[in-house]
């Protein structure tokens, strides 16, 4: 398997690598999380005017078409910068539920704002009962002529507070737990019916609480199939899980390069504490796991290609266990070697490792994934 990046590909991780070191150094950031939302309107025209929020659609629909290896490359940048605008809930979650479920119309009529970075979305799917279980859904879609009435709560929607379109799962048939029955709708922020509660979530992004209040939608709010649509919803998850391995890896990266470089200079009787023969074992044992988790990123990556759903699933979830696993030892490492200035907000490496924690427990944290892989029959 061919791991090099193509001259288009290098092209693009050099053009991302440039935009963020030039606009998205750790002091901005802070200025960036003091903005409506927590994060930069004027960032997300530049990452538009890049290109970089139409990368994976299809050159009909006005994107580059490009594939799951251009999305890695992004996503790692944008962990190394600490990114907060919402490129995973409007461009990976959102836009892919477009992608693989949405009809002409719909993209006609979405697509180019999610492109051109006039729109932003967000998944609402989270419920307080459903924990990690996609198919755990009590939010309710009752038909109503040749529409739809929307009622129930979904928690932690991530950009939920100032998307402009939500992206809603709602149950149209069966029981809670049925993994038949659920629908797919997109759903105006500003419907009638729709209350939104934001808040800031522990790595700075943003979050909201959404109620939906007999929220009418029409017949062309639903995604695919609305009886069968969790097969479109695990696929989509599923690469917003590659996205977030790729996210910690640049986490990773620069948490061990900022930790090195802290020791190096960090002096304690007299001389670099980086000199300490236990604490370059350290540092060795931070980029061997880091190594780790590179390696499952990128075979995560190269899972999302393939045709079988369950192999698809299972590959993914043992990157996710080896992400959480890495994630959690750089981070705790990279504390550690820092003593209690890695403890402060004034300090970006706290910030590393607070987002590392959240990606962990994204859709699935270790423990979750490592029994997803066992009842495959798969081995960590």
């Amino acid at each position: 398997m061919d791991f090099d990046l193509t001259e288009e590909q290098r092209l693009l991780k050099d053009s991302i690598d440039g935009l963020l070191a030039d606009a998205y150094d750790f002091d901005k950031r802070k200025t960036y999380m003091k903005e409506k939302g927590g994060w930069s309107r004027a960032m997300w025209s530049k990452l538009a005017e890049q290109g970089l929020l139409g990368l994976p659609f299809s050159e009909d629909d006005g994107g580059f078409g490009a594939g799951g290896v251009e999305t890695m490359i992004v996503m790692e940048a944008m962990g190394r910068a600490l990114v907060l605008e919402p490129y995973l809930a409007t461009v990976v979650l959102s836009g892919g539920f477009l992608r693989h479920g949405g009809s002409a119309a719909q993209k006609a009529a979405h697509l180019p704002g999610i492109i051109d970075g006039s729109k932003t979305f967000a998944f609402a799917q989270l419920e307080k009962q459903s924990r990690y279980d996609l198919f755990d859904v009590a939010t309710s879609a009752k038909k109503k002529g040749d529409g739809y009435v929307i009622d129930g709560e979904k928690f932690v929607v991530l950009n939920g507070e100032n998307a402009d379109t939500l992206i809603v799962t709602a149950r149209t048939s069966g029981g809670q737990r049925d993994k038949s029955g659920i629908g797919v709708f997109i759903v105006p922020a500003d419907a009638k019916g729709v209350t939104r509660k934001g808040y800031p979530t522990q790595d700075g992004l943003h979050a909201a609480d959404i109620t939906f209040t007999g929220v009418e939608v029409g017949a062309d709010s639903v995604i695919g199939d609305p009886a069968n649509a969790l097969p479109l919803i695990e696929r989509v998850v599923d690469e917003a899980r590659i996205a977030l391995c790729a996210e910690a890896v640049g986490l990773m990266d620069e948490s061990l390069k900022t930790t090195v470089e802290y020791i190096k200079t960090r002096k304690q009787f007299g001389v670099a504490i980086g000199s300490f023969q236990s604490l370059q074992h350290r540092a060795s044992d931070m980029f061997v796991a880091l190594e780790q988790a590179r390696s499952m990123s990128m075979f995560a990556t190269m899972a999302a290609e393939f045709d079988d759903a369950k192999e698809r699933a299972t590959s993914i979830a043992a990157a996710k266990v080896q992400i959480g696993k890495s994630g959690k030892y750089v981070g705790q490492q990279a504390i550690q070697l820092h003593g209690g200035i890695g403890m402060t907000m004034e300090t970006k490496i706290g910030h590393y490792f607070k987002r590392l924690t959240m990606i962990e427990n994204t859709f699935g944290d270790t423990d979750y994934h490592m029994r997803r892989v066992s009842e495959a029959g798969g081995l960590i």
